[in-house]
Formats: structure tokens, C-alpha cells, sequence
């Protein structure tokens, strides 16, 4: 069986090392699998290949701000990836991510429609069935036709002009005699919106995204970072995303935390933060971004709770990578956590309400579940093997 994966990232980004690890798990289990990514630095293994062009990613980009389309460049890059899949001749394409500026999204589709290959297309967010949005929010136009955007400068951003609704039906052409496509979605939640997408008539299968849980998210010693911050007996609250105080992401509200539990014995470790320079409290360390996942893990496991106020996800690694680690979740309900996390692991209150959050927070770090027994529920949920598992099943079906 020769599998054909297709991402943004390759090993960086939620959703490239996601894709890595199928790429590795297909080989070794002595498949054939190549991987077809648009960014990112240039990444020498077999059958491992980086079809967009930098220039050009940086030229869609900016087109996309000026004109209002979206997925609807990247000539040269989608080109190259088309040669690239009717020359590996796959049994089976798996698509992740499309937007990001690196493909044209129709003659990739039309591509593999004409020549009736095998898709599998996981949905990390709800582009592909939108004008343009990753996450709608609020907004349920999608359901019926997408126009007059409400987010039309959210990502991807368009500077004037709105065309979300060309690309709406652009996208409903393109899917509607798509007949040799599966939609995998990593939460129920997201499932079930895309049932009431112009998507629902398709193959729709939940698969959990799936981490490391035998090398990296494990339980760690915490020792040297306790001294690094000259932690002694206080609490510690975790807050983890890229770009974390973005609306999205929901850092001011984790501010908000520490300010109302200033006085308590916790401290309040935020990492993601771009501007470190911002003005906190006491009870408040600020971090950048951590791209060394085993510097992660050890921030996981010195947590005593792992705390998200994101506005929507459709699964949340960080809660999976947070869980697998030993920290129990508190959280607002965003979409998919709270029907992927169950009770006593993970806790959720509804959106925006700071008075819960602060009473579940403080309830489960007085009354805190062992370590060991929180990271073996989330490694027997949400591992490498597990989701590889399903989707081999999923390839050969």
C-alpha cells in the first residue's frame, strides 16, 4: 500500500508532527508512505518533499490580503505537488491542512476527482467547508451559504475586498461528486458540524489526534525548573498555546486567573507569549514560544493544572500533551475539549464565566488527582498508537 500525506509543516506545527508520525508509523509497518508539505525548512528523508516555493508562499500571502481569495495561488507550488503525486502513484491521499498560502486548493481537488484516487481528508479546523474561516466562532453562515464575512480580517486575513462567498461555492463544486472521499474529523464536535456542512453527505469517521506518549509526554522530573524559577512550594497553573494571548487563544483571561488568586500560594506559568515585556503580577512568569518538545513535557509535568480559555478548538493537542503528562485541565468550553476530556481528568465551565473558572482551579489543586493516574488515562487515550491504529484500519478499508 503506498500512502500519500499532505500538510503545511513537516515534524513542526501541531499537524506536521501529527502527519510525521504517520509517515513513520506507514513505513514501519512496511508500507510505502511519502509526505508532500508547502513550509518550513527543507527536510531530507525518503520520499519526504517540500513542493512549495518560498517566494511564492510569500506572493499568495499577500494576494490573499489584496484580493480577498483564498487558496486560490501558489501555481508553480501546486504544480509541483500534482507531478510529484502522478508520479508516486499513491493507493491512498491523505490531506490535512490546505490553507496557510502554499496550494491551490481546485486543481489539487480536481486532480485527484479525475483520477478517482482514494482521499482521506482530516480536518483539523473548518476551512474546508467555510468561505474562508478556520473557526467561525459564532457565525453558522456556513450552514446555508457563506457572504458578508463577520471575521473577514481574521485569518486568513483579507485586507478589502470579500469573496467568501465565490469560495463557498467553489468548495461546494469542487466536493460535490467527490465520491472516493472520507472525512476524518479528531473530536465528535467537529464531526457532527461538518454533518451539517455541504460535507454531510460524505464518509465522516472520528479519529483522535494522537501524541508521543513513550518518548516525549510522559511524567518528568521537575527539579531544575523548579530552581530555574525559584519555585518552592507553590501551586502551578499552565497555560500552553502559539501566539497565546490572541483573542483566540484566550491569554488575557489567564491574567484575569492570576490577578483574582494573587494572594493565594500559585503561581501562574504562561507559555506562547510574544511580548514578554507586558507589564503582570507577581504570581505571573511569562514564556515564549517552546519548540523543544521535551523542555514542554517538563512544563506539563511541573503543572498541577493545565488551564485553556481559547475561544473554539476542534480537539486541543496541548490538552492531550498537558493530560498525558499528569496535569488535570480546567478550562472554559470551547467546541471539542469538553467532549474529549472526560471528568475527573479534565473540567470545563461555560465560556467566559472567570467566577467558575476560579472555583474549579482552586477545588483541583486542593483536591488534586495522583499524577501517575491522570498520564495513564491520557496514554491510553490519545497515543502515537492508538491513531495510527485507526487510520491504518481507515487506509485499508
Amino acid at each position: 500500500m503506498r500512502v500519500l500525506l499532505i500538510d503545511v509543516n513537516c515534524k513542526n506545527s501541531s499537524t506536521g508532527k501529527i502527519v510525521y508520525d504517520l509517515y513513520t508509523g506507514i513505513n514501519e509497518n512496511g508500507d510505502e508512505a511519502a509526505f508532500c508539505y508547502g513550509r518550513g525548512p527543507l527536510i531530507q528523508e525518503k520520499n519526504i518533499y517540500k513542493f512549495g516555493l518560498d517566494w511564492e508562499t510569500y506572493l499568495h500571502a499577500l494576494l490573499t490580503r489584496i484580493t480577498g481569495f483564498t487558496g486560490c495561488f501558489s501555481f508553480f507550488s501546486t504544480r509541483r505537488l500534482i507531478k510529484f503525486i502522478n508520479d508516486f502513484k499513491p493507493d491512498v491521499v491523505h490531506i490535512h491542512e490546505l490553507h496557510a498560502y502554499f496550494v491551490n486548493i481546485k486543481p489539487l481537488l480536481s486532480n485527484l476527482k479525475e483520477n478517482q484516487i482514494r482521499t482521506i481528508m482530516t480536518l483539523h479546523c473548518e476551512f474546508m467547508y467555510t468561505g474562508k474561516c478556520g473557526h467561525s466562532v459564532e457565525c453558522e453562515k456556513w450552514k446555508t451559504e457563506c457572504n458578508k464575512c463577520p471575521h473577514l480580517h481574521d485569518y486568513p486575513s483579507a485586507w478589502i475586498f470579500d469573496h467568501t462567498n465565490f469560495m463557498f461555492k467553489q468548495k461546494k463544486k469542487l466536493f460535490r461528486d467527490f465520491n472516493n472521499l472520507t472525512i476524518v474529523t479528531p473530536s465528535q464536535w467537529l464531526a457532527d458540524r461538518v454533518k451539517e456542512s455541504f460535507l454531510g453527505d460524505k464518509r465522516i469517521e472520528v479519529i483522535h489526534n494522537g501524541i508521543d506518549t513513550k518518548n516525549i509526554f510522559y511524567p518528568r522530573d521537575t527539579e531544575h525548573l523548579k530552581q530555574k524559577h525559584n519555585l518552592t512550594e507553590e501551586k502551578i497553573v499552565l497555560a500552553v498555546a502559539p501566539n497565546l494571548m490572541s483573542e483566540q487563544k484566550g491569554g488575557k483571561w489567564v491574567l484575569e486567573l492570576a490577578n483574582l488568586l494573587r494572594n493565594e500560594n500559585i503561581k501562574f506559568i504562561l507559555i506562547g507569549v510574544d511580548d514578554l515585556s507586558r507589564e503582570t503580577n507577581d504570581n505571573v512568569i511569562l514564556l515564549g514560544r517552546i519548540s523543544n518538545q521535551d523542555e514542554l513535557a517538563e512544563y506539563y509535568s511541573l503543572a498541577d493544572v493545565f488551564v485553556i480559555c481559547s475561544e473554539k478548538e476542534t480537539f486541543s493537542l496541548t490538552c492531550s500533551e498537558a493530560i498525558c503528562c499528569g496535569s488535570q485541565i480546567v478550562g472554559f468550553e470551547c467546541g471539542a475539549p469538553e467532549t474529549i476530556f472526560e471528568n475527573p481528568y479534565a473540567r470545563f465551565v461555560e465560556y467566559g464565566d472567570l467566577s467558575a473558572l476560579t472555583e474549579m482551579v482552586t477545588n483541583s489543586l486542593k483536591d488534586p488527582l495522583p499524577k501517575k493516574d491522570v498520564a495513564a488515562y491520557g496514554s491510553s487515550k490519545y497515543s502515537i498508537k492508538t491513531m495510527y491504529s485507526k487510520y491504518l484500519e481507515l487506509y485499508k478499508s
